[in-house]
């Protein structure tokens, strides 16, 4: 570190020293020293371009300066121009200068070795010439900045003059912009690997756009992934036998159960006093038949009502008999075992339910499969028997194999709201840990793989879906 502070406090020393012993005749020389010490004290190359461009004129005076910066692309920037701190990015003067730019790089390029050079309207192109008198007086002075170490081109300084310079503004300039270069390479100092960094980075560029064009043409599997819950394929729906309201469930959410074990309760308050009061309808009308029957033997008008007497006694024992047939049914049981579904009991307790809505649905634990809610917007070309690997939400880190076994043609909304294809898959091969782990209701993501595509269409499908809907192309 020591050396390198000496390394640069060499230059500024050697400039103050050669300003010092300067005679008072030699003022040009003076101002020289002090632009070169004030070029090496710079601390960042932006600062080295703002001095190019406006202290420049302590040694050549000028109307105006213009410096282009070389990228590292290899292509002009227009950094700075004298007296402006900032630069309007879409004004006439900075369209023209950034052109020009570009006209100056293309010929110091042709050359081995950049050297100054002066301009003027009759050296530019047509494209150029229309506006010279516009934004450039007769004569511009052309410096290229190049490293002192390879010669490599750094940047160019352009000087509109208002005339022809004298031949010790011309060398004190020159030395000038020689001394902006030792600057400019203190500051980042090339080697040769990085003189060289630009082209090699565009060969690698090309190269990874080659290899990344030939990877889209790689076959890959289309797949695509859906919530998916863990059912019962053939599950039996458990629904309300009548209408009525809830009183108690048996059951708890997911227990297994016989074959006729009581499942839930229907409240029987309503049905119990309709069977009292049938009951008692059905006393009195039996009592005024037997009083017709008794008096029939007697009185023809009485032998004419017992008929109809009896036909409403046949009524009352009918309507008892039906209310004792729904009292029968307010207890609802498991028509066969397996597994109860159903939500929260309290969800269900104190609802009012029609005949047919359903409550539970029973399964069979052995008979587990996947319900898959594939949405519209992702759906792609599958068949019965592509294969499923379902990742539950309980353990993500072991899949489980499956088979896609029907598929719907119409789109319905899932519970999530969302349009979508219901898919159903059954499960193989599973081993007693895996079949204990798909549990019946569980949920999780599904990968459904499709048929073989390239790696392009994979990545752009949906893209260009969502550009053909929008364009129609």
């Amino acid at each position: 570190m020591a050396r390198a502070e000496q390394q640069e406090r060499t230059p500024k020393a050697t400039a103050r020293a050669f300003a010092s012993g300067m005679r008072a005749g030699d003022a040009p020389w003076q101002a020289l020293a002090r632009l070169m010490e004030r070029a090496l004290s710079a601390r960042s190359l932006p600062e080295i371009c703002f001095i190019a461009a406006n202290e420049t004129w302590q040694v050549m005076p000028f109307r105006q300066a213009v410096f282009w910066r070389i990228s590292s692309r290899g292509l002009p920037k227009l950094q700075t121009v004298s007296g402006l701190a900032r630069l309007a990015e879409d004004s006439p003067n900075t369209v023209w200068l950034r052109r020009l730019g570009l006209l100056l790089h293309r010929r110091a390029a042709r050359e081995p070795a950049p050297k100054a050079s002066f301009l003027t309207r009759a050296d530019m192109p047509s494209s150029l010439a229309g506006q010279w008198d516009e934004f450039m007086p007769a004569l511009v002075h052309v410096l290229p900045l190049t490293a002192p170490r390879d010669g490599r081109l750094l940047g160019l300084l352009a000087l509109a003059l208002d005339e022809a310079p004298t031949d010790l503004q011309q060398e004190l300039a020159q030395r000038a912009v020689a001394a902006y270069g030792h600057a400019w390479q203190a500051l980042a100092p090339p080697s040769t690997a990085s003189a060289r960094r630009p082209a090699r980075l565009r060969l690698a560029g090309w190269l990874l756009a080659v290899l990344a064009a030939l990877a889209l043409l790689v076959p890959v599997r289309l797949s695509v992934l859906a919530p998916a819950e863990v059912i019962a394929l053939d599950a039996l729906a458990v629904t309300a036998p009548m209408d009525g309201v809830v009183r108690s469930f048996a059951v708890r959410p997911n227990q297994a159960v016989a074959g006729g074990a009581l499942l839930f309760t229907l409240d029987d308050t309503t049905l119990r006093n309709r069977r009292e009061v049938a009951l008692k309808q059905l006393q009195v009308a039996r009592a005024d038949a037997l009083a017709a029957a008794q008096k029939a033997f007697a009185s023809d008008a009485s032998r004419g009502e017992l008929a109809a007497l009896n036909g409403r006694v046949a009524e009352r024992e009918a309507e008892l008999a039906w209310l004792d047939e729904q009292v029968g049914r307010i207890q609802v049981r498991a028509p066969a075992a397996g597994v109860v579904v159903f939500g929260d009991v309290n969800d269900w307790i104190g609802k009012p339910l029609v005949t047919g809505e359903r409550v539970a649905l029973l399964g069979d634990p052995d008979d587990a499969g996947i319900l898959i809610w594939l949405p519209v917007a992702d759906a792609i070309d599958i068949e019965p028997g592509a294969e499923i690997r379902l990742f539950l939400q309980v353990a993500p880190l072991e899949p489980l194999q499956a088979t896609l076994s029907q598929t719907s043609y119409q789109s319905v909304l899932s519970p999530d709201g969302i349009s979508s294809y219901r898919l159903r898959a059954r499960f193989e091969a599973l081993t007693p840990e895996q079949r204990q782990l798909a549990r019946i209701g569980l949920k999780g993501t599904a990968k459904i793989y499709g048929e073989k595509a390239m790696l392009g269409y994979y990545l752009f499908r949906r893209p260009l879906a969502a550009l053909r809907e929008w364009t129609g192309w």
